[in-house]
């Protein structure tokens, strides 16, 4: 269902200054950012305010998600090459003088911990050599190993996020090999293990999703204390992607976060541009 974009879906272009002064810092640093790879409609918002989501562990994800639109094959970063992307990370952090950094990656089921360790060591520098500066990472679900999971619990990470993406229903659909139970696990056994770690999970709409579906969705969420949520509307990257079902109109946003919120979720933040990273640090 090919639908034109509604205005409320239109960005304006940030400042293309500063927008290509970040693009040359991530350049040198030979850095990968979710907003490039994933094709982000804020990306010129972000960018032209100095802040981006990097992703790690290269840019060749393992797995196939048909609204993402990260390239899937074997992926060509080793982990012995971790520790030096993490120093990477560190001094780009520094040159744009970041106090809220996000960090995420493509999916490594090539690797035993599922590339755990290089969270975990970009963490730990970042913590170590940065004063007072908050991490928020997004991680896959690392075929819900344990030691992995807990790894990065053990740090001193501020926000653990893992995205539910949609309902159970479509997950077949939309996200081929993963398993919506397991991502609640994933995030119960996080606040579990420590509860000052927040806890964050976001959502697409506009895939097929029903309205009971969403609020039995946000429902689950508050069971397994999550402490934010976030919804936006799916945008197609490409042709090759999953159609858009529907164009939310901006009031089912907000009646969506008005339930979230009587849901008893701490954190809301449900809007038609927004995504799990956008205003991170805001959140």
């Amino acid at each position: 269902m090919n639908q034109r974009l509604p205005e409320w879906l239109k960005k304006n272009t940030g400042n293309s200054v500063r927008t290509e002064n970040l693009k040359k810092v991530l350049r040198k640093s030979s850095l990968n950012t979710v907003c490039e790879e994933a094709r982000c409609p804020n990306i010129e918002e972000c960018f032209s305010s100095g802040t981006a989501t990097f992703m790690i562990l290269g840019d060749i994800c393992t797995r196939g998600c048909r609204f993402c639109s990260v390239n899937t094959g074997k992926p060509l970063m080793r982990k012995e090459d971790f520790i030096k992307e993490a120093h990477s990370v560190l001094e780009a952090v520094k040159t744009l003088e970041l106090k809220y950094v996000v960090i995420t990656s493509v999916a490594r089921d090539d690797l035993e911990d599922g590339g755990a360790c290089g969270f975990v060591e970009n963490i730990n520098l970042l913590k170590k050599e940065i004063p007072n500066i908050k991490v928020e990472v997004l991680i896959p679900d690392f075929r819900m190993n344990q030691d992995s999971i807990l790894s990065i619990a053990r740090t001193e990470v501020d926000v653990i996020n893992h995205n539910l993406e949609t309902v159970p229903r479509l997950y077949r659909k939309v996200r081929p090999g993963a398993n919506y139970e397991n991502s609640l696990k994933l995030l119960k056994t996080i606040k579990d293990f420590n509860a000052n770690i927040k806890t964050k999970t976001g959502i697409m709409l506009g895939l097929g999703e029903e309205k009971k579906e969403v609020l039995d969705l946000i429902r689950d969420c508050k069971e397994h204390k999550i402490d934010i949520f976030t919804a936006g509307q799916y945008m197609r990257p490409t042709l090759k992607h999953l159609e858009v079902e529907k164009y939310l109109e901006p009031s089912e946003f907000e009646d969506y976060s008005e339930l979230a919120k009587k849901a008893g979720i701490e954190k809301v933040f449900i809007g038609p541009l927004v995504r799990s990273s956008y205003h991170a640090g805001r959140h």
